[in-house]
């Protein structure tokens, strides 16, 4: 069983990436088994260029093939925004409370026809001795005046899917892996893995 560091202290990043991949014959470690690991800061200005510092840096320090991820939401009528700064939208203390009441607050009076948004995700796959390989997945859905759903983590109660008439928070686990930004990327990435020479 092939062995892959996840560069995420996210657990709920960390619960539905090891869900799909474990199901595929992959051994997910997460960073609370590599005392010492870097914090890597995120300070690129695409998903791609904080997916790639994070899994680059992580794999040089375990020595073991490493995949990481940036992600986020895009809001259009914010301009993008939060785009790579999603997980700290609300500041350097953000929580995910602190980020869904800032969203809120700021789409406040944006009517229902203009609260379109997109979740993004871009992964890196860092294999030793290889280039590094990106993947990327987006889902589309709007923006919700309230939240709905215990399930998910971030802005997933303030996402509304059309398509599924729920929000991201409100899908079961293995629908969510399905559909989203992230399982669209990990999707791809365990095709990758499947084309590697054993």
């Amino acid at each position: 069983m092939m062995e892959l560091v996840v560069a995420t202290r996210n657990a709920g990043k960390l619960k539905e990436i090891r869900r799909l991949l474990e199901s595929h014959g992959v051994s997910v470690l997460g960073l609370e088994g590599f005392p010492g690991a870097p914090d890597v800061v995120e300070d690129g200005r695409t998903f791609a260029e904080n997916a790639i510092k994070k899994a680059e840096a992580v794999a040089q320090f375990t020595g073991l093939a490493c995949l990481a991820d940036d992600s986020g939401l895009v809001v259009d009528a914010l301009h993008g925004r939060p785009g790579v700064h999603s997980a700290r939208f609300s500041g350097a203390d953000a929580d995910d409370q602190s980020n869904n009441r800032k969203l809120l607050d700021e789409m406040t009076g944006i009517p229902a026809d203009r609260r379109q948004a997109a979740f993004r995700c871009v992964m890196a796959l860092c294999l030793p001795g290889q280039s590094t390989r990106l993947f990327e997945g987006s889902v589309n859905g709007m923006i919700l005046e309230w939240q709905q759903g215990d399930d998910g983590f971030g802005y997933d109660p303030l996402f509304w899917l059309p398509d599924h008439n729920c929000s991201m928070a409100e899908l079961p686990l293995d629908t969510k892996n399905r559909i989203s930004h992230r399982g669209q990327a990990l999707r791809q990435l365990v095709d990758a893995l499947a084309s590697l020479p054993t």
